[in-house]
């Protein structure tokens, strides 16, 4: 398949946002065929832009009104005319893998929860649909680009979203509070007698249990996830392993460190992610 100058173009956009991300998955999409890692990057794109639009300076209605203009985007993709950089290196993957609109669109849902309103002690079942949105849906395209659009592995998809989403919350605990938001369950804070207001709840020493509790439920769905990876195609288990370990280690050492807030964002080395890599995606 030869690129014209237009999709040429494209691509090196999106592989430049995904270069300076410094993301984790970066580690992960590096393994994929030049075709898959091309459809990846821009699936990674989108979601970087999107989010930046959510997370971004600017308005409530100016936020709201260019997560519209990317919706128009989407419908221009599928309508076979794409019109941004992103959405003409996304126009092969969609037709090579057969990526569902429902789920970009799922996608610009959740970036209008995070555009609109600071998620404050969200129930566990608030919580549980926002990670369908914002990680579940990501998960349920890439799985599709990976090779497998099997039911076991949007299942996986699902599961794995709320493992690394959870550990992100916790990750971003301090960050989230100063920005207005909390993004535990409501259930965890009140069992330990958390105040449901960010910055109180950063200077409770229940807290640290709240964490704790959460710490765990993540556990339990990165476990469910490595489960769920023997039903799934050989090609699609290499990058989710990857990202499920490189998730994994963050969240051991979040648990190792503990819980006493303010803290500083932890992160992975990039000698420890390249050997994760080394470990777990050339088998």
């Amino acid at each position: 398949m030869t690129h014209d100058t237009a999709t040429i173009s494209a691509v090196a956009h999106v592989g430049g946002i995904v270069r300076r991300s410094g993301s984790s998955f970066y580690w992960s999409m590096r393994l994929l065929p030049r075709r898959r890692r091309e459809a990846i990057y821009a699936l990674y794109a989108f979601c970087r832009e999107v989010d930046d639009v959510a997370d971004g300076p600017g308005d409530t209605a100016d936020k709201l009104q260019n997560l519209r203009a990317w919706r128009q985007a989407i419908d221009a993709l599928y309508e076979g005319a794409p019109d941004r950089p992103t959405t003409r290196a996304l126009l092969p993957a969609v037709r090579a893998y057969d990526l569902p609109k429902a789920e970009f669109e799922a996608i610009i849902d959740g970036m209008e929860i995070d555009a609109t309103q600071d998620l404050v002690a969200p129930s566990q079942a608030e919580l549980q649909s926002y990670c369908r949105k914002v990680a579940g849906a990501v998960g349920r395209l890439a799985v599709r680009i990976f090779g497998d659009g099997s039911t076991a592995a949007s299942q996986l998809a699902d599961l794995q979203g709320e493992a690394l989403q959870y550990t992100n919350i916790l990750r971003d605990v301090t960050e989230d509070a100063a920005r207005g938001r909390l993004y535990l369950p409501r259930e965890l804070l009140e069992a330990a007698g958390v105040p449901l207001d960010p910055a109180a709840a950063l200077q409770h020493p229940g807290l640290a249990d709240a964490c704790a509790a959460m710490a765990r439920q993540a556990h339990e769905r990165f476990v469910a996830s490595e489960a769920l990876l023997t039903r799934c195609e050989r090609r699609c288990r290499r990058p989710c392993r990857v990202m499920l370990q490189l998730y994994g280690r963050l969240l051991d050492r979040l648990v190792a460190r503990g819980w006493r807030q303010p803290a500083p964002r932890l992160r992975l080395g990039a000698a420890e992610k390249l050997g994760i890599v080394l470990r777990y995606g050339l088998i």
